[in-house]
């Protein structure tokens, strides 16, 4: 049954009520990330329904929520829009929260394997003579390197990086914990970064790494396009947080624990971070073949002498 609407002679539009609350959300020091969740879900549902009123975002909800989408996918747009319809409620704009009760979906798993001959490939694609395309190799290194996310590594500045100590800082403004976290980066990674600050042209008024080639903010959903255009030329879909994911199963195949890991990631919890503990078919049958006990218990037969039928 659709929520009723209590304020009406406000006469308040649903759109503006979400400008109410993303200017909230702001003051209450959300991260821009996250606020930036709560205006694409919203409006997603907003363009769903024939109009802009509060009967048909609630007589149509279910048949937005309804619709055949990934589990990810739903799950995402279930929790934005009930934080969004739980400050409704509270504003007096609904009597009670239309997804209330509604349980999320088991999400699926998907650990991101990107062979390493793919990675390589792509790490040779940009053209590093230009300045877009050395920027888009450092910010691919740099993520190979630290796991750091997209919009972190957007936001950083020349004061954030100390070449000394090989380290990058994450401020806490940035983070999406909010909390701040320094990252050590490879040499490789510091040579590039240094000669992308130096490549940026000296009427550009940013201390911004990356930026665009006009010295403007970058967003993740332009690197998502930079690195889609890259993925058709390797003929390999990567996206941005591929890379972020490549990273931790890398890191943990080499020997890295997963305490350090968590940290570097920026995990709020370890729960988040076991999940890259999840390792694929091969990894398992390679961990079996170096360490099964009958190595050193038993003798190996040669293969000649074994029937399979």
């Amino acid at each position: 049954m659709p929520a009723k609407v209590l304020r009406i002679s406000e006469n308040i539009s649903p759109q503006e009520a979400l400008q109410q609350f993303l200017l909230l959300k702001r003051a209450q020091g959300l991260s821009e990330t996250t606020i930036e969740d709560y205006d694409y879900h919203a409006t997603a549902l907003f363009k769903h329904c024939s109009s802009d009123t509060w009967e048909s975002l609630t007589a149509e909800l279910h048949e937005y929520m309804s619709q055949e989408v990934k589990p990810n996918t739903y799950n995402l747009r279930l929790r934005n829009l009930r934080v969004f319809f739980a400050w409704c409620v509270g504003e007096g704009y609904l009597t009670r929260n239309p997804l209330q009760g509604w349980k999320i979906r088991k999400p699926e798993s998907r650990v991101v394997n990107i062979p390493e001959e793919v990675l390589k490939q792509l790490l040779e694609t940009p053209d590093q003579k230009t300045f877009v395309g050395l920027r888009d190799y450092t910010l691919m290194l740099l993520q190979l390197d630290t796991g750091i996310r997209p919009k972190e590594a957007m936001s950083l500045t020349v004061d954030d990086v100390c070449f000394k100590q090989m380290l990058v800082s994450v401020r806490a403004t940035s983070a999406k914990t909010r909390v701040a976290r320094s990252l050590p980066i490879s040499p490789q990674t510091a040579q590039a970064m240094k000669k992308l600050i130096t490549a940026h042209h000296e009427t550009w008024r940013t201390k911004l790494i990356f930026c665009t080639h006009e010295g403007q903010a970058m967003d993740r959903h332009s690197w998502a396009k930079r690195l889609a255009y890259y993925s058709n030329k390797i003929g390999y879909k990567v996206r941005p947080y591929d890379l972020r994911h490549t990273f931790a199963l890398m890191y943990l195949r080499s020997g890295g624990n997963i305490f350090s890991l968590q940290r570097m990631m920026g995990h709020s919890n370890l729960t988040m971070t076991q999940k890259y503990l999840a390792l694929t078919d091969e990894d398992l049958r390679n961990q079996h073949t170096q360490n099964s006990p009958l190595n050193s218990l038993t003798k190996a037969r040669r293969a000649g002498n074994i029937s399979l039928q």
